[in-house]
């Protein structure tokens, strides 16, 4: 298997890293590497548990992001730090327990058949959500028809964020031109994407009861909008 790196924000994890992780080490994959990313915002054992597997494993590094301005922010962190390291391909997924490590192998899956981009879909045949308010699932659902409607996309989720990606999507990306610093980001990454050859698949999201600010609401319908206006490009090489 190509060299395959998945990048996995955390904060305040220490309930459920070990977990997570030892799910992840168990898949039947020589190739297969964990970045964790973390910042100062983590204040419980999280950061010492994943440094005991780091010791323990050459598959775990943390990377600890000081400059961090939030989970967006460490996502493309990350993203960079996987590119210097020679990742051929990168998995992005949650680190609390929402994404289902033994989903992997269906990104791994697409990956190798040719995709340059898989979207995990809680929408799909297959797919779901569990322990989410129902407020919650309105928004994403609603969010995706939305979003569609305004950007012309046709995906079934456009704000999961359980992904994959070929190397050569993400290295010709201007990472820090990103407008979304939080919810909207899942969004604009698939807009950028959408000329890509892409698929989605099937997975089961399991969710909290925390809440969502109606500012993040606003914030990501003026980005929504924005795009659509300025029809904007972060490709290299392209104006926009």
């Amino acid at each position: 298997m190509r060299k395959t790196i998945v990048v996995m924000p955390v904060a305040n994890e220490e309930k459920t890293m070990r977990g997570v992780l030892d799910q992840i080490l168990d898949l039947p994959y020589d190739n297969l590497y964990i970045y964790v990313v973390m910042d100062s915002y983590s204040t419980d054992g999280t950061r010492a548990i994943v440094e005991e597997y780091e010791k323990k494993s050459e598959k775990v590094k943390l990377v600890f992001y000081k400059e961090s301005y939030g989970v967006i922010s460490c996502y493309l962190e990350g993203f960079r730090h996987a590119l210097r390291d020679g990742a051929e391909r990168i998995i992005e997924m949650d680190g609390g327990g929402s994404h289902l490590p033994g989903e992997i192998p269906q990104f791994i899956e697409k990956l190798d058949e040719g995709y340059d981009c898989v979207w995990g879909s809680r929408f799909v045949e297959g797919g779901g959500i569990s322990n989410h308010p129902l407020y919650r699932r309105i928004l994403s659902s609603g969010g995706t028809v939305l979003a569609n409607i305004v950007l012309g996309t046709k995906l079934k989720d456009m704000t999961s964020g359980f992904e994959g990606f070929q190397r050569h999507v993400l290295e010709n990306l201007k990472l820090d031109e990103f407008l979304s610093k939080g919810h909207m980001y899942q969004t604009e990454m698939r807009y950028y994407c959408r000329d890509y050859h892409t698929v989605e698949v099937p997975i089961h999201y399991i969710g909290s009861e925390s809440s969502l600010r109606p500012k993040a609401v606003f914030e990501a319908l003026r980005i929504l909008f924005c795009l659509k206006k300025s029809g904007k490009s972060i490709q290299k090489g392209v104006s926009g």
